[in-house]
């Protein structure tokens, strides 16, 4: 093994990989977004990057949360020689950030402390050289990044790092305008220089089917869903052509709230935020149901029978609580001891994971934080299970601290099962993950491609996406392979036209120099209800659509 030779880069520590030397060249030439899959060593092209400009600057390097701030001070800490590394939290008084701003030569922050301190003038980016946005398809709108992009030099290096900068051609153009980028460079698996450093993950579809009573609990909250989508078409409100959805009640309840705040709103409208509320507050619990289980759904109606008991604000839970089908959902519930079957899916992937091999390691993803507590309350009872709850800070959650120490016991193996919501898909190194499972799927392509690159990296590893039948599962699974379809053609579209060269909007001067022509990934998904597609892996280009066809993830089978 060869490793990198750099006077700033501590001996012996950094493999020496042709395609991370490729992007860090393209770092040096132009302000650039790098696009790599997860484990492949975005962090390590961030250092090398770091250790050119530390001779002709200071380094700012930003990260979406603290966890992740706390683990690139550790990786940039020991790789980096001769590197005085500050870190940056809304924690340190403001003067004493300014303070560290002066002595550090390498400074780690989340942006919003940064963005804070910026818009405070309390320091200005002018003795920077390089800025580095790690997870940079968060730079759009008004996220910090954009932001503290707005403070950066001119004469400042730019660069990002990300595994899914999104589906559409447009949100990646909106993206390199924000935060400056002139360059995209992107690698995918299948490239010759990145294939030798992949290993394998396998994603497996499993389906379950819903038992009786959980069918019964739907059909009831259904009843009432149509009873008040009804009456919110028969206001004028809604359409009894359109299917209720959360996207759809969601912008029927901005356009009814901004004619309530206008001071123009009659008593149709009044009516129509109330009931409309009712109809969001049903299609919940019919997909808390369905996707999630009757642990879920219980405590979900605990929480709205309490909102229907309150003075003020309760008139839509109060309109559901009322209805003779929730006194049936609610007998259902008290004699029933049915669980949702993907909880004895989880429960039989984990035992058998961590019985085959006693240092493996499990990530179990789900959606709500009832759910997470639910599977680990089930999960702590199977043998050898070591189980920790990874979750966010709010409403009494884990403070950011409590996070990393947890994450710290997973890395270890004091842990060797994390069941986490959408707090730990996000750039936190959890390599070693022997398997990952989706208690239900995710409608963004960002986040299903993050949950999957937390396994894979440092061996082969194991994906499992739960779908219950005919429910909202499959609809989400539908969207997510159709966003991650689009992202992926949409890249080669833009891979083509920057290779041409092209001006981003017509405010945006930057001009972006492309990335190579890319292949098309064709390999295929394994799923217990459908045959494997062993013959469309000699394919080399796929017609669209083809619905049953899965967006490659290393190794599909």
């Amino acid at each position: 093994m060869t490793f990198v030779a750099h006077p700033r880069i501590a001996p012996d520590t950094v493999e020496e990989r042709g395609y991370q030397t490729r992007m860090v060249e393209s770092c040096l030439r132009a302000n650039t977004l790098l696009i790599l899959p997860t484990g492949l060593g975005k962090t390590i092209i961030a250092v090398r990057v770091a250790a050119e400009y530390l001779g002709t600057g200071k380094v700012l390097l930003l990260a979406p949360t603290k966890p992740l701030v706390e683990q690139h001070a550790d990786a940039f800490s020991s790789l980096l020689r001769e590197a005085e590394v500050g870190v940056l939290n809304g924690g340190v008084k403001g003067e004493r950030r300014a303070s560290m701003i002066e002595s550090s030569d390498l400074v780690i922050s989340t942006p919003q402390t940064i963005n804070n301190d910026l818009d405070a003038g309390r320091y200005d980016l002018s003795a920077f050289s390089l800025v580095i946005y790690d997870e940079a398809h968060h730079g759009r709108g008004q996220y910090a990044y954009s932001k503290i992009a707005g403070h950066v030099p001119r004469s400042t290096r730019s660069i990002g790092m990300t595994a899914s900068p999104g589906d559409r051609i447009d949100s990646i153009e909106e993206l390199c305008i924000s935060l400056n980028f002139k360059r995209i460079d992107m690698r995918t698996e299948n490239d010759p220089d990145v294939s030798p450093f992949v290993h394998d993950t396998y994603v497996n579809r499993i389906e379950v089917s819903l038992p009786q009573d959980i069918r019964d609990v739907s059909a009831l909250l259904k009843v009432m869903l149509d009873h008040f989508y009804s009456e919110l078409c028969s206001l004028g409100i809604a359409s009894n052509r359109v299917q209720p959805s959360k996207r759809y009640l969601l912008n029927i309840a901005g356009d009814l709230g901004a004619k309530a705040s206008s001071g123009t709103a009659n008593g149709i409208v009044f009516r129509g935020l109330s009931v409309n509320k009712t109809c969001i507050q049903l299609l919940e619990a019919v997909n808390k149901v369905e996707s999630e289980g009757m642990t879920v759904l219980r405590n979900y109606l605990d929480r709205l029978e309490a909102e229907s008991r309150q003075d003020r604000g309760g008139k839509a839970a109060q309109a559901i609580v009322r209805r003779q089908e929730y006194s049936a959902v609610r007998t259902i519930l008290d004699r029933t001891n049915v669980e949702h079957p993907k909880v004895s899916r989880v429960m039989s992937l984990v035992s058998r994971t961590v019985s085959a091999n006693p240092g493996s390691k499990v990530l179990v993803f789900a959606q709500f934080r009832d759910t997470c507590e639910m599977l680990v309350s089930k999960i702590s009872t199977i043998p050898d299970a070591r189980v920790s709850m990874l979750i966010g800070q709010s409403k009494g959650g884990l403070k950011q601290r409590e996070q990393i120490a947890l994450l710290d016991r997973f890395r270890t193996g004091d842990s060797n099962v994390l069941v986490s919501t959408s707090v730990g898909e996000e750039g936190l190194d959890v390599s070693n993950t022997d398997a990952v499972v989706f208690y239900e799927p995710v409608a963004s392509e960002i986040r299903s491609i993050q949950r999957r690159g937390r396994t894979g990296r440092k061996s082969d590893g194991e994906v499992y996406v739960l779908i219950a039948k005919d429910t909202v599962d499959e609809a989400i699974e539908r969207a997510a392979i159709r966003k991650e379809e689009d992202m992926r053609a949409n890249l080669e579209k833009l891979s083509d036209r920057l290779g041409r060269g092209m001006t981003l909007g017509d405010t945006g001067q930057t001009r972006l120099e492309g990335f190579g022509e890319r292949s098309r990934s064709t390999r295929c998904y394994r799923s217990n209800s459908r045959p494997a597609f062993a013959n469309l892996c000699s394919i080399p280009s796929l017609p669209r659509p083809l619905t049953d066809w899965r967006p490659p993830a290393r190794g599909w089978r």
